[in-house]
C-alpha cells in the first residue's frame, strides 16, 4: 500500500436478532428528548415501530417524530425537520429505516444549530459544520447504502434538479450507534432488496477500480464482492433465508464504512452519474447505479485494464488461459452483466423514466471527480448517459 491515511470509525454496532434491546444502554448516554425519524410508515405495519418505541419509553425518553422521509430526501423535508428539532430541543436523533432516513438524519444533525442555509453551506459550497451538531443513532431496516457506519448524507433539490452527497470530514457525524437486526429486512419488497444488493456491490467497485499498487484494500474488496454475489443468489431465490440476508447486511456495512477506501484514490463517478439521473427521475438509488455502471466501466476499461482483468479472475473465477488482458477484462464485465440480469436489477435508465430530453439536465447535474482511471469531460458524460438509455 503506497498511500498514507488516518482511520477512525467510532460507530458502535449491535448485530443480530433482538439487537434493538441493546439500545437501552446507548440511550442512557444522551438527554431526554429523542427525535424519531422514519419513512413511509412500513415500520408501523411490520412491528419495528412498536419495538423501538417500547425501548424509548422504557428509557424514559420524550419522543418527537418526523415521518414521511422519502427515498430521495429533499431540502424542503430537511428544513421541515430543522424546525421540529429546534422546537423540541432535541438531544438525540434516532433514524429508523434505510439509507435515505439515516442520510436525512445526518443532514439534520449538522443543520439544526446552523445559522446558514444548509443547502448552500453543505451541498453547494461543501463546507464543514461550524456549529454544534446533534448525535445520531440508527436502527437499520434496509441495507445497501452503508449509511449506518459512515458520515455521508445525500440530499435532493428537486427545483434545481440536483442530488448531492456530502461526506463530512468529522467522524462525530457518523451514527454513534447502529442496530443491525437482519430479521428487520425480511419484509422488504424484492425490488428494494435487489436495489440494495447492487448498491452494495457498486460501492465496492468504486473503491476497487482505482490505484495500481498492491493494496490490501483490494483483497478485502474481492472477498466482499464474492460474498455479495454468493448471498444475493440465495436471497433472490429465498428472500427469507436469514443467513444470506445477514451476510448481505454485514457486507453492506463494510462496503462503505471507509475501511476499503484506505490507501485508495477511489472512483465515485458511477454515483455521480446515478445521483444526477435520480435527481431527474426520482428513481430508486441502487437502480440508477445499475443502469449507468456498465456503460461507465466499459468506457474506462482500457485505462485500467490490469485491474479489470484481475476483477475477472479474482471475483468471477474466469480463467485467463488463451485470453488477452483485454479479452479477460471484457469477460469480467460480461459476467457482472449476467449476474445483474440474474438478480433482476434495472439495466437502463429508460425503464426508470429517463428520456433523451433529460440528458442535458443529467449532464449538468453530474459532478466530475478524479481518482479513477480516467477523468471524464461533459461530452463523455453525455455519451455514457445515451448508452445508459
Amino acid at each position: 500500500m503506497l498511500g498514507n491515511f488516518t482511520y477512525c470509525n467510532p460507530t458502535k454496532l449491535y448485530f443480530g436478532k433482538g439487537a434493538v434491546g441493546s439500545m437501552r444502554d446507548e440511550l442512557n448516554k444522551y438527554g431526554d428528548n429523542v427525535l424519531l425519524v422514519y419513512g413511509g410508515g412500513s415500520i408501523k405495519k411490520n412491528g419495528i415501530y412498536d419495538e423501538v418505541i417500547g425501548v424509548l419509553r422504557d428509557a424514559g425518553k420524550n419522543v418527537t417524530e418526523i415521518a414521511g422521509v422519502m427515498p430521495n430526501p429533499t431540502i424542503e423535508k430537511l428544513r421541515e425537520g430543522i424546525a421540529i428539532a429546534r422546537e423540541n430541543k432535541v438531544d438525540l436523533i434516532l433514524a429508523v429505516g434505510g439509507g435515505s432516513v439515516i442520510d436525512y438524519s445526518k443532514a439534520l444533525s449538522v443543520s439544526v444549530n446552523c445559522d446558514e442555509d444548509p443547502w448552500e453551506k453543505y451541498y453547494i459550497h461543501f463546507e464543514e459544520p461550524t456549529c454544534e451538531t446533534l448525535p445520531v443513532g440508527a436502527v437499520l431496516t434496509m441495507v445497501g447504502t452503508g449509511s449506518e457506519m459512515n458520515s455521508g448524507a445525500v440530499i435532493t433539490n428537486p427545483e434545481q434538479k440536483l442530488k448531492i452527497g456530502h461526506v463530512f470530514k468529522d467522524e462525530k457525524i457518523m451514527p454513534r450507534f447502529a442496530i443491525l437486526d437482519p430479521s428487520y429486512t425480511l419484509t422488504l419488497p424484492r425490488y428494494q432488496m435487489v436495489s440494495g444488493i447492487y448498491d452494495i456491490f457498486n460501492h465496492i467497485c468504486e473503491q476497487y477500480f482505482s490505484g495500481e499498487d498492491d493494496n490490501t484494500s483490494d483483497y478485502i474488496s474481492e472477498g466482499l464482492m464474492r460474498s455479495v454475489i454468493h448471498s444475493s443468489r440465495i436471497a433472490v431465490k429465498d428472500p427469507q433465508d436469514y443467513e444470506a440476508r445477514s451476510n448481505i447486511m454485514w457486507t453492506a456495512t463494510w462496503a462503505l464504512n471507509t475501511l476499503i477506501a484506505k490507501g485508495k484514490s477511489t472512483d465515485w463517478m458511477v454515483h455521480m452519474l446515478g445521483q444526477s439521473a435520480g435527481a431527474c427521475t426520482n428513481a430508486t438509488h441502487g437502480m440508477t447505479l445499475a443502469a449507468v455502471s456498465l456503460p461507465y466501466y466499459r468506457h474506462i476499461m482500457n485505462d485500467g485494464l490490469p485491474k479489470f482483468a484481475r476483477f475477472a479472475s479474482n471475483v468471477w473465477d474466469i480463467p485467463a488461459d488463451g485470453k488477452s488482458e483485454k479479452e479477460l477484462a471484457e469477460a469480467g464485465l460480461s459476467a457482472m452483466e449476467a449476474w445483474m440480469k440474474e438478480i433482476g436489477v434495472v439495466m437502463n435508465l429508460t425503464d426508470l423514466g429517463a428520456t433523451e430530453e433529460m440528458i442535458p439536465d443529467m449532464v449538468k447535474g453530474t459532478i466530475i471527480l478524479d481518482g479513477g482511471y480516467r477523468k471524464l469531460d461533459a461530452a463523455e458524460i453525455e455519451e455514457i448517459f445515451r448508452e445508459s438509455l
